[in-house]
């Protein structure tokens, strides 16, 4: 085998992303708030572009404004050049002998010394970080009675292992054994744990958590009123399985209790907390903002568009700098180095307002394929694949793709994500298109209408829909019955 090196030359033909395509693909597919997240850290990194004074408030100093601590450009201390911070010095003298002057020509107001922060008073009026399990309970622990040290630091092992829910999963003999603490005095140091709020922390099963409660219950005179503690605790200790399976004539077989007085019960049951830790921490359900609203028009009865503001509304390049830019006086670097700023401004607004118009034009094939649905209801959701709209468009169904992800939209029947309105589908004897999702409204509106003393199985379910037109094996409703979370017959059954 011999091994060499030569050179050769080829042509051929590649697709290449340029900077701004990619920009701009990024910007069509963030949702309104992460949108306005990014356009502030481009405003803090771009002294070219500025917010329009929307209010007669003073305006907020930028960093970039004369005056400002902060008047002279940033850069990256990492990467910068000296020539790069002599170019910042002399944009920065430039400016200071500016004057102060809009896009438009008209002045803003420059927030006096003793104006507030807008910035600062968001904050100070924003809900405080709320605090995690972990710091309840050991603030609790630690304000508690003088525990002897060996105490308090199992008390502090054993929080130190309590999960977010509440639960103590890791094994004792485990803990034991990495911190080194006698497991019998981390048993007997648990049952004071556990005697912190929330009552049911550190509970080691789902039984447990729920006898905790129900201890913590008995205790308030107030709470334990109408509680029949003792089949209460029977029915945690040894019926949690036949309660889950809805075998109501076995409980009361063996506990020899009516069904009336077992569903009583079951009742008080539900209002404990089966994860009592999940009251602390910061809440992960991501904040919702609509990019459009859609109304109908009362005077040409039909259904409207609405975007709602975006970024690029309120945003626009600084006229100082695009006088820089022409500015025969300042050296052809500090030129070129202003003229790069302000194309990536102009490349931002256009990117938004592409974003915009994309989205706009993708809503509205929505809103003209999905009438009914706005009408009737779930049930008449039509099939839309996204390479329709795309081939409807004229563009690339990675577009669409990118164009309803994370987007919602606010309509006559509710918010629902963009994407919801997109899903293929199967046609009823009739001829009639209906989305996946219609057919599980349709199973879900057969279950909630059967008669709960003798509720429908999965082949019943599956003669009722086919008399709406619609075939489906019985395996396919029990696949949408279990993504609808609703329970099989035997657990629907009333008694």
């Amino acid at each position: 085998m011999q091994l060499g090196q030569s050179m050769s030359m080829r042509m051929d033909q590649r697709q290449i992303l340029t900077p701004r395509m990619i920009q701009s693909m990024e910007i069509l597919q963030l949702p309104l708030l992460a949108l306005d997240e990014r356009v502030d850290q481009e405003i803090q990194a771009n002294p070219t572009l500025e917010y329009k004074q929307t209010s007669d408030e003073p305006r907020e100093r930028s960093l970039a404004e004369p005056g400002s601590d902060n008047a002279r450009l940033s850069v990256d201390a990492d990467s910068a050049t000296g020539a790069e911070f002599e170019r910042l010095e002399k944009l920065g003298d430039y400016l200071e002998n500016e004057e102060w002057s809009s896009n438009n020509g008209s002045s803003y107001r420059v927030r006096e010394s003793g104006d507030g922060d807008k910035k600062l008073e968001a904050l100070n009026n924003s809900a405080a970080r709320a605090g995690s399990l972990a710091e309840h309970l050991r603030e609790q622990w630690h304000l508690g009675d003088e525990y002897a040290p060996d105490v308090a630091k199992a008390g502090d092992a054993l929080i130190d292992y309590i999960e977010a829910d509440g639960y103590l999963r890791t094994p004792l003999t485990e803990i034991a054994s990495a911190t080194h603490i006698p497991i019998q005095e981390l048993e007997s140091t648990l049952k004071l744990v556990q005697q912190l709020d929330p009552a049911g922390v550190g509970a080691r099963s789902l039984s447990e958590c729920l006898l905790l409660q129900l201890d913590a219950i008995e205790d308030d005179e107030e709470l334990s009123e109408g509680h029949d503690f003792d089949l209460e605790r029977a029915l945690i200790r040894d019926h949690l399985k036949d309660l889950e399976l809805n075998r109501y004539p076995q409980i009361s077989k063996k506990t020899g209790r009516t069904i009336d007085a077992l569903k009583l019960a079951v009742r008080r049951l539900a209002r404990l907390n089966p994860a009592p830790g999940r009251a602390f921490g910061p809440d992960d359900a991501p904040p919702i903002t609509p990019d459009a609203e859609i109304f109908l028009d009362e005077a040409t009865g039909k259904y409207e568009v609405k975007m709602r503001s975006d970024p690029s509304d309120n945003l626009y390049i600084r006229n100082r700098y695009r006088k820089m830019m022409a500015d025969k006086s300042l050296d052809r670097k500090t030129r070129d180095f202003v003229a790069e700023k302000v194309r990536n401004a102009r490349w931002l607004i256009e990117a938004i307002q592409q974003r915009k118009s994309t989205i706009a034009r993708v809503i509205r094939i929505v809103v003209d394929q999905q009438q009914e649905f706005f009408e009737k209801g779930a049930e008449y959701l039509k099939p839309l694949p996204m390479i329709q709209v795309a081939d409807m468009l004229g563009i690339h169904v990675a577009t669409v793709s990118r164009a309803v992800s994370e987007k919602w939209i606010q309509t006559p029947v509710g918010v629902f994500p963009l994407r919801r309105f997109f899903s293929m589908g199967t046609t009823d004897s009739s001829g009639t298109e209906m989305s996946w999702d219609a057919v599980k409204e349709k199973i879900r509106k057969i279950i909630d209408e059967e008669d709960k003393d003798k509720p429908l199985n999965d082949e019943e379910i599956v003669e009722e829909i086919k008399k709406q037109g619609i075939d489906l094996a019985r395996r396919t409703v029990a696949k949408y019955r279990g993504i609808l979370n609703i329970p099989t017959a035997r657990q629907r059954k009333a008694y």
